[in-house]
């Protein structure tokens, strides 16, 4: 019962990112090849409703699942950070036709396939664990 809360938003999550046809392969290619405003309308609606709720949070103080104050801290400039982690995050998008979020979603669609891209994930994300300390932050 402790984690039906998110159990819960993953579904919804799950639900929203299904009827935005955000996991579709199509609109994904549709999207690389700058021939539809669909995939850039869903991404610039999240970055609009993800700025108003870091400004709600920070104006009006409000507090979390747990019922602690949200500590937002500032991000750090880091170029060199945002182009490699950019251009990863890109070729892995590419490569797969999936973000991580949409990831598990595929697999619920029925293309067991996309376990093979989680896992890889994975120890991707392993790997970045391992080297993080020698990277630019």
């Amino acid at each position: 019962m402790k984690f039906i809360k998110y159990l819960l938003t993953g579904i919804f999550f799950g639900i929203v990112l299904s009827k935005s046809e955000v996991i579709s392969w199509y609109r994904i290619y549709e999207m690389f090849r700058f021939e539809s405003f669909h995939m850039y309308g869903v991404i610039g609606s999240a970055v609009v409703v993800g700025a108003i709720s870091i400004l709600l949070i920070k104006k009006l103080q409000l507090k979390g699942m747990n019922g602690q104050f949200m500590n937002l801290k500032p991000k750090e400039n880091g170029f060199k950070a945002l182009l490699f982690g950019g251009t990863i995050f890109g070729l892995g998008w590419a490569m797969t036709g999936a973000c991580p979020g949409p990831m598990f979603i595929i697999v619920g669609h029925g293309a067991p396939v996309f376990l093979v891209v989680i896992l890889s994930a994975t120890i991707g994300a392993f790997l970045y664990g391992a080297v993080k300390k020698y990277l630019p932050h």
